[in-house]
């Protein structure tokens, strides 16, 4: 009998299920308050580790750009400027949505796997709901509201790290650095970054919720599973950041 390649295979049974996600939807009511529930944990136990990695991205960043932005031809400006776009093009949505596939990605790779093993997920099938609409489903939808909200969380707070670096450390004036976050303002930066979020929403929370869904065996399992959807959701967001780049700007 032929067999395809492991990684044909797999993708195969990600197609089906996320098929199988949609094709028979729960009721509206049920998935709209699943994604609710869902949303809160994503938004609510993220915003702290959020908040603390923005905000140092920002400050080393705009210390690391000043320090090697010595040529006296260039205003210092510049330093708030370079800031601004590296932290809406990149750091943001690419740098935290990295670290949420640690967090949620893991987190939904481990629930899901403990109920796989547990046969819960088996106990749904029988009581004739569909597990991958009522458990996947929402998951997915959650993230890709709540992620764009965290980035733009993340671009504020980041910018304000940065304004505060140059502030403790003196190595420019705050108006200077004002300047330099006004000067040549694109919008579609912002909406460039908040695609690139919801995009990697989608592959995070897909990717994870495809390695607990699959499961079998028991705990040491679900742990190998966590930390397989982590590195794929990584991987996966890498390889979408550079797409989305050459096919968006």
């Amino acid at each position: 009998m032929y067999r395809y390649p492991r990684p044909v295979s797999a993708f195969g049974r990600f197609v089906l299920l996320m098929s199988e996600m949609v094709v028979r939807p729960e009721r509206f009511a049920i998935i709209w308050r699943r994604t609710m529930e869902e949303a809160v944990l994503i938004g609510t136990d993220s915003v702290f580790i959020v908040g603390l990695v923005s905000t140092f991205i920002g400050a080393v960043t705009c210390v690391q750009i000043a320090y090697n932005l010595v040529n006296p031809l260039i205003p210092q400006s510049m330093v708030g400027y370079m800031v601004r776009e590296m932290t809406i093009l990149e750091l943001a949505p690419t740098i935290i949505s990295i670290v949420l596939a640690g967090k949620v990605g893991s987190s939904i790779a481990g629930v899901l796997g403990t109920m796989r093993i547990t046969e819960q997920i088996s106990a749904l099938d029988a009581m004739g709901i569909n597990s991958a609409s009522y458990l996947v489903l929402p998951r997915i939808l959650a993230a890709m509201f709540v992620f764009p909200l965290l980035v733009i969380l993340a671009m504020n707070l980041s910018i304000l790290g940065g304004f505060v670096a140059t502030q403790v450390s003196g190595i420019m004036s705050a108006a200077d650095y004002i300047e330099g976050i006004r000067f040549d303002f694109k919008p579609y930066t912002v909406l460039f970054a908040l695609i690139k979020a919801v995009v990697f929403a989608f592959l995070v929370t897909a990717t994870s919720a495809y390695k607990g869904y699959s499961v079998h065996g028991g705990a040491l399992e679900v742990g190998a599973a966590g930390t397989a959807a982590v590195t794929n959701s990584i991987i996966a967001i890498l390889l979408a950041d550079y797409a989305l780049a050459a096919v968006l700007l």
